[in-house]
């Protein structure tokens, strides 16, 4: 425990978020990476802290609910206790972004954006480092710098998601996307200027096909497989990209790739709802879930249930589903039963009430965050299908998850796309897709049920689908160019 807590210290100093700090450290702090990262006993500690950063990163409200709250899957429940008990407001951190009204110099994501950069330095050292291990074989080096690529992949992919806008902005991608960053500030300061959508995505798709080449058959950290990025779920996540980017060719057959070969299977319709109420271990289709914090008596400390957790009436979470949501659910789908229905006492125009709340069943308990199921698969491979004029494909994949669901099956490609678009919006509901569909399909948010924002819609294309780059990192870095309107 004291060596983790002094690496993320020693992290910390290292993030980019403190570039000025850093050049203030004495020499000696330039021997502790050196000692810290020098055998394989210390890298694989430092890629066990990283991916707890990872985890810290997304599974919070600040990340794990925006997609869902700013494309309107998500409305507040009351205040549960206290004098403002059932008052209906926006969760404080992120108020501004709710209403699409968020500050640079006070964005409600500035953490989330220097974590994200904090996270890819720590990739960047541990790739550094890795090379010149000399207790480690090449296989074992190899699968160090494969998890490490995808983990840096990863976070800049997310950093692309929220601060650049849809790969398709400009027909040829020649906006704006993020800094993308390959080496650490170990080897010295550099102020680097964003790169264009086309160069970011051509760089993560670059590290997840390296990381993917680079793959050994196990991760060399204990605990469960799912939990650490491996070649199929790796896979999966190029698949995720190549859909944002519209290349349907890769898209397709990377997601076909992953159902045909990666030995997962679909949840069954008869264990659907079972699977999703367990309460410690993730669904079985699952991919990738990152590791839950615990304790060192192995209990568990915060998990998915601290942002959509419901435990009595007068202790639930703010975050919970719209009937712009619930009612998309066909009576006799199955999905519908995955959520949780409570009558909370709510104060409507100074009217004291009891209003009819859904909270999800995916994380209640001890869950993990769900970054990659099987479902998604089939939805992305559905998608590329329609996209290259296989409809017929298209539609059978669809019937597969709606099958799965106990939904009515489509009869005919009629409005496939529209379908489509759907069909992910049932199936990944609070997994954190919706907002970022709406931006690469086009589309316009339209936000009712439940909605208290200044401004609850907004038409495509425009320029709050994306985040300010906080002032601080701009102030910092004269070359860190703001979004439009911020």
């Amino acid at each position: 425990m004291k060596y983790s807590k002094y690496l993320s210290i020693f992290f910390l100093m290292l993030s980019l978020q403190s570039c000025s700090d850093f050049l203030e450290q004495e020499p000696g702090t330039q021997t502790s990476i050196d000692e810290l990262l020098q055998n394989k006993t210390g890298v694989l500690q430092a890629l066990t802290g990283l991916y707890t950063e990872v985890e810290a990163n997304v599974r919070p409200d600040r990340y794990a609910a925006y997609a869902d709250l700013q494309g309107g899957n998500i409305k507040f429940a009351p205040v549960a206790t206290g004098g403002s008990r059932g008052q209906i407001s926006p969760v404080i951190n992120l108020q501004q972004i709710y209403s699409f009204e968020d500050v640079a110099l006070t964005s409600n994501f500035k953490s989330f954006y220097d974590t994200s950069y904090d996270i890819i330095n720590q990739a960047n050292l541990i790739l550094e480092f890795t090379p010149a291990l000399t207790d480690a074989t090449e296989a074992e080096k190899s699968q160090i710098k494969a998890e490490a690529l995808a983990i840096r992949a990863y976070a800049h992919f997310l950093l692309s998601l929220v601060y650049s806008q849809d790969y398709k902005y400009t027909p040829d991608a020649s906006h704006l996307g993020i800094i993308y960053s390959t080496e650490s500030i170990k080897s010295g300061i550099q102020y680097p200027a964003r790169k264009t959508a086309a160069e970011t995505y051509t760089l993560i798709i670059n590290d997840l096909q390296t990381a993917i080449d680079n793959y050994s058959d196990a991760s060399l950290l204990s605990g469960p497989a799912y939990s650490f990025f491996n070649r199929k779920n790796t896979k999966a996540l190029l698949a995720r990209v190549y859909l944002q980017k519209g290349d349907w060719t890769n898209a397709y057959d990377m997601a076909n790739d992953v159902i045909t070969n990666s030995g997962v299977v679909l949840t069954s319709k008869e264990t659907l709802i079972a699977e999703w109420e367990k309460p410690d271990l993730p669904v079985s289709e699952i991919l990738l879930e990152f590791s839950i914090p615990k304790d060192t008596e192995g209990s568990v400390t915060s998990s998915m249930s601290s942002t959509f957790g419901y435990i009595t009436d007068t202790n639930f979470q703010k975050y919970t589903a719209s009937n712009d949501l619930v009612n998309l659910y066909e009576s006799t789908d199955l999905r519908k039963q995955l959520f949780l229905t409570k009558s909370l006492f709510t104060i409507v125009s100074g009217v004291q009430t009891n209003l009819n709340y859904n909270f999800t069943k995916k994380y209640q308990n001890n869950a993990g965050y769900v970054a990659s199921r099987l479902s998604e698969m089939y939805l992305i491979r559905a998608e590329a299908a329609l996209e290259t004029n296989r409809a017929d494909l298209a539609m059978a994949d669809i019937n597969i998850i709606r099958a799965r669901a106990n939904a009515s099956l489509l009869t005919n490609t009629n409005n496939l796309k529209e379908n489509i678009f759907l069909e992910r919006r049932k199936e990944l509901c609070f997994e954190g897709f919706l907002f970022f569909d709406i931006a690469r399909m086009h589309k316009d948010v339209s936000r009712n049920d439940g909605c208290i924002a200044t401004v609850c819609s907004l038409t495509y294309p425009s320029l709050k689908y994306v985040l300010p780059i906080p002032t601080f990192n701009t102030n910092l870095n004269p070359n860190l160019q703001q979004n439009d309107s911020y």
